[in-house]
């Protein structure tokens, strides 16, 4: 299934409620992978410096610029020690910075490829009444300060900005089952 690229290393980014880890749960499932996701491996730790400052919203520039380098290098050390261990790896995080800087991504790219990964950046969109609709079905205290601006916030770079480095773009949208074989896809197509 790999090519010989290496092992299955899936990154799923995209916009709040695109269904991030409903299709991270089921990829992990059929690669046998291990499933990392940003929100279970870091919230607890989060939740304690949320208290600490007083910050609700995770994008509040007081509570992202003390957590996010440690967020996702918790994702990138946990997905290294996996691959390291001939483990493949699903990560589930919305990877903004990693997906408009390409620095950032071939730093993150070269670190996952060194432990034995095959990396693939998934980019699951909608369309931005889609996402409002979702965030308010899914009403998570954390979605609360996006749905305040009536979904304002995906105008602006960010959460729904398309990635400027290589991925693969997927309508969130398609059913599970397409949305996993067209995943399983790209590991078994080469890529050009």
């Amino acid at each position: 299934m790999t090519s010989g690229r290496g092992l299955p290393a899936v990154l799923l980014t995209g916009a709040p409620a695109t269904g991030k880890s409903t299709l991270g749960r089921l990829l992990a499932a059929r690669l046998q992978a291990a499933l990392l996701d940003q929100d279970v491996a870091t919230q607890p730790l989060v939740d304690v410096v949320q208290g600490l400052l007083g910050v609700d919203d995770l994008d509040d520039p007081r509570l992202a610029g003390v957590t996010r380098a440690a967020r996702y290098e918790v994702l990138a050390a946990l997905a290294i020690d996996n691959l390291s261990a001939g483990v493949p790896v699903v990560l589930v995080a919305p990877y903004t910075t990693e997906r408009a800087d390409p620095h950032a991504w071939a730093l993150l790219r070269s670190r996952l490829a060194g432990a034995g990964g095959a990396p693939l950046l998934v980019w699951l969109s909608l369309p931005s009444e889609e996402i409002v609709r979702r965030l308010r079905v899914r009403g998570a205290a954390r979605d609360q300060a996006k749905l305040s601006g009536g979904g304002a916030y995906l105008r602006t770079p960010g959460d729904a900005a398309v990635p400027s480095v290589p991925h693969l773009a997927l309508p969130a949208d398609l059913p599970a089952d397409e949305l996993v074989a067209r995943v399983l896809d790209a590991f078994v197509t080469p890529s050009p």
